[in-house]
C-alpha cells in the first residue's frame, strides 16, 4: 500500500484525544478509503480499548462492525507537534501523542501495514522524525524505510 501527500496533515493543534481521531477518520473518508460512519465506529473503538501504542503514537481504527464502511485499505497520519493527550480519565499518567495513524483495514491487507508502522515506531528516534518532518514527502520517505 502506498501512501500519499492527502493521506498526511502535518502540523495540526488538537486539543484532545476525540478530536484527533476524528481528524484521522476525516482523512480517511475525504480520500475515499471509509465511509462517514467509520468515524463514530472508531471513537467506540477509544471507548472500548485505548489506540494508545506508546512511544508517542495512537493507531485508531474501528470496531469490528465498522468493516461494512471501508471501501479500500488506508492509512491517515496526523502529525501533532504540540502533542495530545490519549490517558483515559482515572488513567495515573499521561499518555502523550505526537502521531495518529488512521487505519481501514479490508480483507486484513492492514495488518502487514501494522507490523511496519509497530516496528518503525518501536525506535522512539523514528517516531522523533516523524514529527519533527517539515512535509508531507518527508514522512512518506520516512516510512517507507520501514518496508
Amino acid at each position: 500500500m502506498l501512501l500519499n501527500k492527502n493521506d498526511i496533515k502535518i502540523g495540526l493543534e488538537i486539543n484532545s484525544k476525540e478530536e484527533a481521531i476524528i481528524k484521522a477518520g476525516e482523512v480517511l473518508v475525504e480520500n475515499g478509503y471509509v465511509d462517514a460512519d467509520y468515524i463514530p465506529a472508531m471513537l467506540e473503538r477509544e471507548k472500548i480499548v485505548s489506540t494508545y501504542m506508546g512511544n508517542f503514537i495512537a493507531i485508531p481504527h474501528g470496531t469490528d462492525d465498522a468493516k461494512k464502511s471501508i471501501k479500500n485499505t488506508g492509512i491517515s497520519i496526523i502529525q501533532i507537534p504540540g502533542g495530545v493527550n490519549f490517558a483515559d480519565e482515572g488513567d495515573s499518567e499521561d499518555k502523550l501523542v505526537f502521531v495518529v495513524f488512521g487505519i481501514a483495514g479490508k480483507d486484513g491487507e492492514h495488518l502487514e501495514l501494522l507490523s511496519k508502522i509497530a516496528i518503525f515506531c518501536s525506535e522512539q528516534e523514528n517516531v522523533v522524525k516523524i514529527v519533527n518532518a517539515s512535509s508531507e514527502e518527508e514522512i512518506i520517505e520516512l516510512l517507507a524505510q520501514a518496508e
